[in-house]
């Protein structure tokens, strides 16, 4: 199935995401800040963590997070398990979102957009079925449509089938819906990650995308 070109749907969301994001990162600088500080102090440097995403068409963008683990190793030089190296306090900036908001930035630049599928890491792109593909056929986004229906704690197959579900169905009014959700999400701290992981599983792969919800 193609995806349907939404040209002024487009035009005015960037619009929006410019506004917004642009609007945010002033309101938003004090508390970046903070966080900036206790992070150096608490998890070490680099501050903000930056890490090579798919973003539209599949085209590759530094996607950035203020770090929330440690650069513990074993005696080999390894990396240490992710649920060894998140901290209380890495813990925290997850539970709260605070480590997404480097994200506005990209936001601003174009990169991503407020709303859409997450970027996941460029080593799951020969993993996707054609149909989960789709996903990358619009910008992703710091919060999307997966995100407010399980976020973490959902199947792969169930979250990727619900961003092809947006990605057909995008409109101003589900953004706006799926913005509020977020507002929700965060404050309840719902769907962080899957009991007994630290964060998001990695995906191995689907044969088929599962159907999503669609109310």
């Amino acid at each position: 199935m193609q995806t349907k070109p939404k040209p002024l749907y487009s035009l005015t969301k960037r619009v929006i995401d410019v506004c917004i994001s642009a609007s945010a990162l002033i309101v938003l600088s004090p508390v970046m800040a903070v966080t900036a500080v206790l992070v150096r102090r608490k998890l070490g440097s680099p501050v903000i963590f930056r890490h090579p995403r798919p973003g539209l068409q599949e085209k590759t963008f530094q996607c950035l997070k203020f770090r929330s683990m440690t650069n513990e190793r074993d005696s080999a030089g390894q990396l240490l398990k992710e649920e060894l190296r998140l901290t209380e306090f890495g813990k925290l900036l997850r539970r709260t979102s605070l480590d997404e908001l480097p994200q506005l930035w990209s936001v601003l630049v174009g990169d991503m957009s407020l709303v859409g599928p997450r970027p996941l890491e460029i080593r799951y792109l020969p993993r996707y079925s054609p149909e989960q593909s789709r996903r990358h056929s619009v910008p992703p986004g710091i919060t999307g449509w997966a995100q407010v229906n399980g976020r973490n704690e959902i199947e792969w197959s169930r979250k990727l089938a619900l961003d092809v579900w947006y990605v057909d169905n995008r409109s101003l009014a589900l953004d706006l819906k799926i913005l509020v959700l977020t507002f929700w999400k965060v404050a309840t701290a719902a769907g962080i990650a899957k009991a007994g992981h630290a964060s998001m599983e990695e995906f191995l792969g689907t044969t088929e995308a599962a159907s999503a919800n669609q109310s």
